[in-house]
């Protein structure tokens, strides 16, 4: 119970952020979710197709939406936020923490990466979760789509529930 408190407090704060930041900080959000890049850059995922046109989203997850709508776009490079410096990293060579004890951005388990393998570990050892490889993050981002999906849609009732209804 504590968990989902802390995990909805953490949304809702956010949420808060997303939608109450200045206009300069929202000049980049996810063209899914619209998640901020000035506040997910450690989790940001670009993808850049053939044509030169790119992709900017808040997580995996919303990577993995991109994936299954675009499956008729070829893929020229994939980077990712690094999860302690926020700096784009190529996906495939990220060294990658699927789980532990921090909360994802848009899904319940994390996928986290990482520029080092040292800095993974360290995260392994401080937060859990296991090593991974891209390709095993992505396939783990489907297997939770609609979970966290659900989830995602239960929070925005909640978030809709908790706005203040205007005085008639």
């Amino acid at each position: 119970m504590k968990n989902r408190i802390i995990f909805i407090t953490g949304y809702l704060f956010s949420l808060i952020l997303l939608f109450g930041g200045s206009a300069a900080a929202q000049e980049v959000s996810c063209i899914y979710c619209g998640m901020d890049k000035a506040k997910f850059g450690y989790s940001w995922v670009i993808i850049v197709h053939a044509d030169n046109t790119r992709a900017e989203l808040c997580s995996i997850h919303c990577a993995a939406i991109h994936f299954a709508l675009h499956t008729h776009q070829t893929i020229d490079a994939i980077t990712v936020g690094d999860y302690f410096t926020a700096k784009q990293i190529d996906a495939d060579k990220a060294h990658w923490v699927i789980g532990g004890d921090k909360l994802g951005v848009m899904t319940s388990r994390a996928k986290w990466a990482f520029e080092t393998r040292e800095a993974a570990e360290k995260f392994i050892k401080e937060h859990g979760g296991r090593p991974a490889v891209f390709q095993e993050v992505i396939k783990a981002a489907f297997e939770d789509m609609y979970q966290d999906t659900v989830m995602i849609q239960k929070k925005r009732k909640l978030m809709k529930m908790l706005q203040p209804r205007p005085q008639d």
